[in-house]
């Protein structure tokens, strides 16, 4: 199994090469650039400086508040029940799938809802990270 960067002409070629030496019910799939670790340690950083802000008094996780900033960004996010059939916990939710460009959109989200509810970051926005 290869995976190739489209990042130059000889990147293009080679994927080509990949292709036409495939053999025959082979599946090629193109796709954006996943998220980025920078951007995944951004956000939980941004997480918990939201989760110790308690915004209109919300208490709430790290976990929990990313449930509800992939929910409001339109991700889809399911709650269920435990086992003890206590308070429900979120599922169906991961960054990981998330593009780059997708990711760069939630931290920009999480960044407007903070701002407008006093939330003190812990550190900046680095240069070109969204």
């Amino acid at each position: 199994m290869h995976t190739v960067f489209l990042r130059s002409k000889l990147h293009r070629e080679f994927a080509h090469h990949l292709i036409n030496k495939a053999p025959d019910d082979f599946v090629v799939q193109i796709s954006p650039p996943k998220r980025t670790n920078d951007q995944n340690a951004k956000m939980w950083a941004m997480l918990t400086d939201i989760s110790r802000a308690r915004p209109e008094g919300r208490v709430m996780t790290p976990d929990l508040w990313k449930a509800v900033f992939m929910n409001a960004c339109g991700h889809e996010v399911q709650f269920i029940n435990g086992l003890d059939g206590g308070t429900p916990f979120p599922i169906g939710f991961r960054t990981s799938k998330l593009s780059k460009a997708q990711m760069a959109d939630l931290i920009t989200f999480i960044y407007e809802y903070g701002d407008r509810h006093g939330v003190v970051w812990s550190e900046p926005a680095p240069e070109g990270l969204l």
